[in-house]
């Protein structure tokens, strides 16, 4: 059953969208070559309760750490440890946080040193077809049109879209309903309402769409040892739009970037 959030509700699960958004871009200035995964996993552990939450993924189904820590081949729920990161890696960082309640819950991919420019571009359109599907999330729209998008869009570049991994609704649970498959027919699957929160999250392989799983029971990865990338924001529906929860600005002050990405799907200027 999907659970409808109010105006407040939305307000306060903002705030625990901001809290991970905050700490992706915290770790932002610390993905470089030498970092230590399991260092970093502590820093953002500590970061998250300093912002008077706690960490999402930690303990969650037995889970051991805070980020889901996924290098190069592995899609998501990487662990984090000793292998210290090395120039041309890319690393999908995916993190949680509950406060007031409420989880938050996103994922960026990070470049370390130089990538190779087959990468950047994986990493580029992954990144752009999160938008294309946000743009589908909307008043009267249903499931299947934002998995229709974002298909389309990465499939037009000849990348594989992840099948057995999927988007969720998102609020006092970190998974709800509804699933938000990145495949799917238009016209398909339960309709948007205002009040619905979900997390929309591409997972994007260079090659095959197959993965396989590592006996740790966790960590997930392409089946051809292509590279993959992961990006997922938290979204509302609000009078019949999109309205972001979550946003990457922390991690583009950070990293010097410019971008208004951003700027279509939020009603107000964002407060950092």
């Amino acid at each position: 059953m999907i659970k409808i959030k109010t105006a407040e509700e939305i307000e306060l699960m903002r705030e625990s969208a901001l809290v991970v958004s905050r700490t992706l871009g915290m770790l932002a200035s610390e993905i470089k070559p030498g970092a230590n995964p399991l260092q970093l996993d502590k820093l953002a552990e500590d970061f998250i309760r300093e912002q008077g939450a706690e960490p999402g993924f930690l303990g969650m189904y037995d889970f051991p750490n805070t980020l889901n820590w996924s290098p190069n081949e592995q899609v998501v729920h990487g662990i984090p440890n000793n292998e210290l990161l090395k120039d041309g890696d890319v690393i999908s960082v995916d993190c949680g946080a509950l406060k007031n309640g409420f989880y938050g819950d996103h994922a960026y991919t990070f470049e370390v040193g130089e990538v190779a420019e087959d990468t950047k571009k994986l990493l580029k359109v992954t990144k752009e077809s999160l938008y294309v599907g946000i743009r589908e999330f909307k008043l009267g729209n249903r499931v299947g049109d934002v998995g229709f998008a974002i298909q389309n869009y990465c499939e037009n570049h000849g990348y594989g879209i992840v099948r057995e991994l999927v988007g969720h609704g998102l609020g006092t649970e970190l998974h709800e309903d509804p699933q938000m498959p990145n495949y799917g027919k238009r016209g398909r699957g339960k309709k948007f309402v205002d009040g619905m929160v979900v997390a929309i999250e591409p997972m994007v392989n260079m090659g095959t769409r197959r993965i396989k799983q590592l006996k740790d029971g966790w960590t997930i990865l392409t089946a051809d040892g292509k590279p993959s990338a992961h990006f997922e924001h938290d979204v509302a529906l609000i009078d019949g739009k999109p309205e972001l929860l979550s946003t990457f600005q922390y991690i583009y002050d950070a990293l010097g970037i410019e971008s208004n990405e951003e700027e279509e799907f939020r009603s107000k200027k964002l407060q950092l």
